[in-house]
């Protein structure tokens, strides 16, 4: 009776403190890379808190001028959801629109249509290429070139004149309506925009930058005056600030998906990147060329080979393998021995039972031998090799 060896985990596989020794440095980068994330997100949410917010009093807030304009009886109210901007257009109501490029094409199509002609005043604060075609029909947006922000009016806005210089410089307008004041130019295009409606009383402010309502610049230059008068002249000013959270913004179509909220500019320098992995792929299998077989520059003896394998084994305590490996290679040279195919030679129950037929009488259990469990300890397994080197003798004799 043959008692089978209870088989022992090995350590081919990596312990914990290996593992760890391997990723720590992967670990660490991670880490940097992720509080360096989260130390610049609370620096940037810190300084930009309630911006263009009439309700915050931090330096890119809006309080101040809410403030001036309620001693001078104008009531400012805040919403954030498209149905109240639109409810609220009127003759006697100023819409101040915070960031118009955060709102859909179907969004601004519907915001325009409500003020249009209201009679009353909508103010645009920097509204870029991706709205202003369609609140402000005939007029196009550029880009800031210069960065002196602080401007002089040169037009006849009788506002204007009476602020004087103010910090106006942002985004520049140009228009193709007649009757349009065109203020505060840098290099010759207006940072501040005036279109009268075609009909009624209303009319529609465009301000390339936001500087004069913030609570940092109210007090610089002639911001403050020019900032009341635009704001000021109607007894309420209803400030809309859009939100991500307006559900305007999914229905219908002109929704935005992932891609259209990324600025172009991150869609080229992709395409850019992925062409030039490409072509350095390209270049690199190039260079390199065709695979050239080479002749070794020294012969390696089977010992040698047969030795270095065994010390990797000995070393990674893999008596499991080695002992496959052993049984793997003494079962491919008996099969033949005993007229079995080659492809044959792995199957118990094609082996055996001509290995038995050849060892009629012999106590050796082949079974255990060729497809028992791995050895338990490096005795088993000098034992199971010394076994194996016996059975193939015995089958070789004549």
């Amino acid at each position: 009776m043959t008692t089978g060896v209870t088989p022992s985990s090995t350590s081919s596989s990596p312990t914990t403190r290996q593992v760890w020794t391997r990723a720590r440095g992967v670990v660490l980068g991670v880490v940097l890379l992720l509080a360096a994330a989260v130390a610049i997100a609370v620096v940037r949410s810190d300084a930009r808190h309630g911006e263009l917010d009439p309700r915050s009093a931090d330096p890119y807030g809006s309080r101040a001028v809410a403030e001036l304009l309620a001693d001078r009886g104008v009531d400012t109210r805040v919403v954030t959801t498209l149905d109240e901007a639109a409810a609220a257009a009127g003759p006697d109501t100023t819409l101040l629109v915070a960031v118009p490029d955060l709102l859909t094409p179907g969004q601004q199509t519907r915001l325009r249509s409500a003020f249009a002609n209201s009679g009353g005043r909508t103010v645009l604060v920097s509204s870029g290429s991706s709205s202003v075609e369609r609140l402000a029909p005939g007029v196009t947006a550029d880009p800031a070139t210069s960065f002196d922000s602080t401007l002089a009016p040169d037009c006849a806005l009788p506002a204007a004149r009476r602020a004087g210089t103010a910090d106006t410089g942002g985004i520049r307008y140009t228009t193709t309506h007649l009757t349009a004041d065109e203020c505060y130019p840098s290099e010759r295009l207006a940072t501040v925009l005036r279109l009268p409606a075609p009909s009624g009383d209303g009319d529609t402010v465009l301000l390339g930058a936001p500087d004069i309502l913030l609570n940092d610049r109210l007090s610089e230059h002639g911001n403050a005056s020019l900032a009341l008068q635009l704001l000021g002249s109607r007894p309420h000013l209803v400030w809309y600030l859009p939100s991500p959270t307006d559900a305007s913004a999914a229905s219908g179509e002109g929704g935005r998906g992932l891609l259209d909220l990324l600025p172009s500019g991150w869609l080229w320098g992709t395409l850019q990147l992925f062409v030039a992995a490409a072509l350095a792929a390209l270049w690199r299998a190039r260079r390199l060329g065709p695979l050239v077989p080479e002749e070794l520059p020294v012969a390696i003896r089977a010992s040698e080979t047969v030795e270095g394998h065994a010390r990797l084994y000995r070393k990674a305590n893999a008596r499991d393998r080695a002992a496959a490996a052993l049984r793997s290679t003494t079962r491919t040279r008996l099969a033949p021995l005993v007229g079995i195919p080659a492809a044959q030679a792995h199957a118990p129950e094609a082996l055996l039972p001509a290995l038995s037929a050849r060892l009629q009488g012999d106590a050796r259990d082949p079974q255990a031998l060729l497809f028992g469990p791995p050895p338990g300890d490096d005795t088993a397994l000098v034992r199971l090799a010394d076994r194996l080197d016996a059975l193939e003798r015995e089958v070789r004799r004549p």
